[in-house]
Parts: structure tokens; sequence; C-alpha cells
């Protein structure tokens, strides 16, 4: 089999490139896969090579700060490419310079802290992750409460999913007056049933017991000012 062929094939569908398959590449390689997107996985222990084998689209066994094998496998060919690269940080360092430099359009990259963070951005890297620092957050609005999800989409403001608060229960959106007391917006409702909906017009919809709804707010205004009875569940 020509894997250059293969792999330049790989790149020009719906794919991504996912080096370094420890728990978080391997979690996320695995998720993209779920979701439909062909991926490409590349590490260098055969044994987490091995254990892959058949899970993605295709898994190689390479060295990934070496450009010349990088470009025997088409990688300058993907669109988006992940490096979740652990602990080792030369190596890290190597292969997001080599990936900036083929002009990849988008990389995402793995940082331990806010100073690997600052390294990548000066790279050139499009987008960095950090699991351990974005889990600490996730973790610390389930342990205060009221929060089912959450995820920051900005500094400052995030989407939460959390119970309706008692006292919203049974009351027109229209009439609660939630965007003007807390500057939170509702994006959408789901019944008891789980049934999503987008209101066209807010005003039309009423919260109901056991409702859940999306909001978007400042995280400078806690949540806790608004009053509610909500559960405490997994945010994951």
């Amino acid at each position: 089999m020509n894997v250059h062929n293969t792999n330049k094939q790989l790149a020009n569908a719906d794919s991504v490139a996912v080096i370094g398959l420890g728990r978080f590449g391997e979690s996320l390689a695995l998720e993209l896969m779920k979701s439909g997107t062909h991926v490409l996985g590349i590490d260098q222990p055969e044994h987490t090579v091995q254990a892959l084998n058949g899970e993605l689209t295709q898994v190689v066994r390479a060295d990934d700060s070496n450009r010349e094998t990088l470009e025997q496998l088409s990688i300058h060919e993907f669109d988006r490419v992940v490096v979740a690269v652990g602990s080792h940080w030369q190596s890290l360092i190597l292969c997001c310079s080599l990936l900036v430099s083929m002009g990849i359009p988008q990389i995402w990259a793995k940082a331990q802290d806010d100073r690997h963070g600052l390294i990548l951005e000066q790279l050139g890297i499009h987008h960095i992750v950090y699991p351990e620092k974005d889990m600490g957050k996730l973790v610390a609005h389930l342990v205060r409460g009221s929060l089912i999800d959450f995820l920051e989409i900005d500094p400052g403001y995030a989407m939460v999913k959390m119970d309706a608060p008692s006292i919203l229960q049974g009351t027109k959106l229209s009439d609660a007056g939630v965007r003007n007391k807390y500057r939170v917006t509702i994006a959408a409702t789901t019944n008891a049933d789980g049934e999503w909906k987008i209101p066209r017009a807010i005003r039309y919809y009423t919260l109901v017991i056991s409702s859940w709804y999306s909001v978007q707010l400042p995280i400078t205004k806690p949540l806790g000012n608004l009053p509610n009875r909500c559960s405490r569940k997994n945010l994951a």
C-alpha cells in the first residue's frame, strides 16, 4: 500500500490528523471518529499505535519531529492538524514549528500551562487548548453547583446548561425579565421529554418543571444570584 497516496486521499476528505495519541489525543481522535470525521493518528510508541489499530481511519508509528516523515505522511495536505503530544515539550515545539512552516491552515496544540501556551502562540499556532485547566474550570462549576454543563465561548461569556430555577417555572420568558435582571440570554429550552426548541419569539415559550435551558452570560455576574434549586449533576 502506498502510504503517501492513501494519506493524500485521506487529507482531501473530511479529516483531521492527530499527532500524539496519549489520553487526550486518543480521546479526541475517537470522538472525531464517532462524529464521522476521518482521523489519521500518529505516535511513536508501538503499543499505542497497535492499541488504536482499527479504531481510527489510519494510525501510523512515526517520528512527528521529522519533516521528511511528516511530508511522507502528507501532513501538509491536511487542513486541520491537532498536536496532542504530552510531556515531551521539545518534540511538541519541533512538531509545531514544522507544521507552521508547512502552512497548514488550522493547527491546534495542547499546552500544559500559560507559559507553554505563550510560546505556542508566538510560534504561530492558531488554537491552543489547555485540557487540565479547562477541566478544572468545569469541575469548579460542578462543585459550586447550579450548572449541568458549561462551555466558555469567549472571555467573560459562556454557554451554560442548567435546571430552570424554581422561581421561573411556569412563567413566560417575556414576563420573567431574565435578560434585564441578570444579563442572561436564553438560547433554547427543552421540555420534560428532552425535546429541544429554539424559540423564534421567546415570548411564546414557558418554562415548566424539569425544563433545562441554555444561556449566554457574563461570568463576572455569578449564576448564584439567580434563585434556583438546581441539582448538582455531571458537567462532563
